[in-house]
């Protein structure tokens, strides 16, 4: 991937060397003089046509081009490099959240993080552009952030409804009941959530007074009213900020959901290829790693909620309720019995769940649990691994440290790729639509956000393939604090802009368009548990139905 990106940015600096300006001359060949003598003159005219810049590179070194294909080739490899950053910042974010754990990291700055690259790119157009661009930019900058917030609530969302689901008269889709189970249809088949989401839900819902607040300035229109209303808007929105963040200190369940989804996504994604070897076995260095991952507040032992994480994400506790689930966790992963499993004990109930999820026939006794009983043989290769496990333990520190240098490397090169890159994606933006003479905020409504979230989509969509209910409920619940801190963060950089720079109040359309999907899908789903798969195909509607009024407002009625 790294060597990719050197080739596109190698790419874009020779094409720079060569693309940056042109020169018109009315003649083929630089006059020297003598041609244009005339003979009752005894002096030299020398016809030299001007140069014409027709076009200025960014910062200098930033290629820049006058033909439309050159613009969407850049508009392409921004784009590229832009989903990039979006990937290193949310994977530096995620690794000191598996550093710190839950608390006041968890709560905060955390989710800050994982709002950086759109963010940096209001900031970017806001704080770097001209005085005669800098008000379109802005405009184009909430845009963005608009696209952002709805494409979650309309295309994520109903992606996740239609990817997970299973048929709701059963439990979830891997229950052993399949004789009972009906036909696809669109009321019988969807999801089922628990409580806790349309709780997340309604906080959600909590992030749409600064935008009603904010409609106002389009009621009082003076100049005066508007200030006024901005920063109302705006000191709204950072109390709103530090509630939130405060609120999940003192109350934790949204926080350590959060942390349950990550697990989840990374088992799936890194640890469980990890856990056998090439022969089939179980890995113990890796299962050791593993129980370092799930320890997030690294007291040396994991408790059931902990374990849990990983198993669900491993998908070995088909067949079990989540009661049944914990009582037999407990009851074969603690040997001790003391309510708490150690990384000895760890290592021996995940290598003997690894082994029967993988040879599941040679079980005799069909009526006992998938979590098997403890056998007091212990295996050469667990021997070896506890005469070894002093020396891990020694480079331990070592390893952590490397991780915090990962992880703020990871964050350092996604914030500069997403900075640098602001200004010149959006001016391309703008001078592509208008080449083509398409709505400039059509571009930066579907194209930048389609590239800062296609990575969260996949992820979303990978986890509700899943099935169950536990899953549908974490990654509705990922989107939904996502929509919250997109809203929150992209709103208090905006505001701020705006009464710093003293900007133009023109973005009431794109306010008012979150507003309306945002209260819609809010009010779905702040009262109801299940979701019949026709609602994935209301939600997909949504996205071009706010594609249509933004494009009425702006365009027809004139309404800024």
């Amino acid at each position: 991937m790294s060597r990719a990106c050197l080739v596109i940015l190698l790419g874009l600096l020779i094409s720079h060397s060569v693309n940056s300006r042109s020169f018109r001359e009315k003649s083929k060949l630089v006059s020297d003089g003598i041609d244009k003598t005339s003979q009752n003159s005894a002096g030299l005219e020398l016809d030299v046509t001007a140069t014409t810049v027709t076009c200025e590179p960014i910062y200098g070194f930033l290629p820049c081009a006058t033909s439309v294909w050159g613009q969407l080739f850049m508009i392409i490899t921004y784009e590229f490099l832009l989903s990039l950053a979006g990937k290193y910042v949310s994977s530096g974010s995620e690794l000191f959240f598996q550093l710190f754990g839950t608390g006041i990291f968890g709560a905060s700055l955390f989710h800050i993080l994982g709002a950086i690259p759109q963010v940096a790119l209001v900031l970017a157009t806001g704080v770097t552009g001209s005085t005669s661009t800098i008000e379109t930019l802005a405009t184009m900058g909430m845009g963005l952030l608009a696209g952002s917030t709805i494409m979650l609530l309309t295309l994520v969302w109903a992606s996740v409804v239609s990817f997970g689901s299973y048929d709701l008269s059963q439990p979830s889709a891997n229950s052993s009941d399949e004789e009972n189970v009906k036909p696809f249809s669109l009321t019988g088949y969807g999801v089922s959530t628990d409580v806790e989401t349309y709780y997340t839900a309604r906080i959600m819902m909590a992030s749409m007074i600064p935008f009603l607040i904010l409609q106002l300035a389009k009621i009082l229109n003076s100049t005066s009213g508007e200030r006024i209303v901005v920063l109302v808007s705006l000191i709204v929105t950072v109390v709103f900020l530090f509630v939130y963040c405060t609120f999940q200190v003192f109350q934790p369940w949204i926080q350590n959901r959060r942390y349950e989804y990550l697990t989840r996504s990374y088992v799936q994604r890194n640890l469980l290829p990890s856990l056998l070897t090439a022969g089939g076995r179980p890995n113990l260095t890796a299962i050791r790693e593993c129980f370092q991952k799930i320890d997030k507040n690294r007291d040396d032992s994991i408790s059931v909620s902990e374990l849990r994480a990983l198993i669900l994400g491993i998908q070995i506790e088909v067949g079990l309720n989540e009661d049944e689930l914990e009582a037999k966790m407990m009851q074969e992963f603690d040997i001790s019995g003391d309510d708490r499993i150690n990384e000895t004990e760890f290592v021996k109930g995940i290598s003997k769940c690894l082994v029967l999820s993988r040879h599941p026939a040679d079980e005799q006794d069909h009526d006992r649990p998938k979590f098997f009983t403890s056998s007091s043989k212990q295996s050469r290769s667990e021997q070896q691994s506890l005469l070894t496990q002093k020396q891990e333990n020694s480079t331990k520190t070592l390893k952590t440290w490397l991780n915090y240098v990962k992880a703020a490397l990871l964050l350092l090169v996604g914030t500069a790729i997403s900075v640098l890159l602001g200004l010149p994606l959006m001016q391309t933006l703008q001078e592509f639509s208008s080449d083509v003479n398409i709505p400039s905020f059509l571009v930066t409504y579907v194209v930048v956000p389609l590239a800062l979230n296609i990575r969260q989509a996949l992820t979303t969509i990978t986890s509700a393939r899943e099935k169950t209910e536990k899953a549908i409920s974490l990654t509705f619940s990922e989107i939904y604090n996502g929509v919250f801190m997109n809203n929150m963060m992209g709103l208090v950089i905006f505001l701020a802009l705006v009464l710093i720079r003293d900007l133009s109040w023109d973005v009431s359309a794109e306010i008012l368009v979150v507003l309306l999907i945002c209260t819609a899908m809010g009010l779905f789903t702040s009262f109801r548990t299940k979701f019949p798969f026709w609602t994935s195909i209301l939600a997909y509607l949504l996205y071009p139905l706010s594609l249509l009024i933004i494009y009425l407002l702006t365009e027809v009625a004139c309404w800024s």
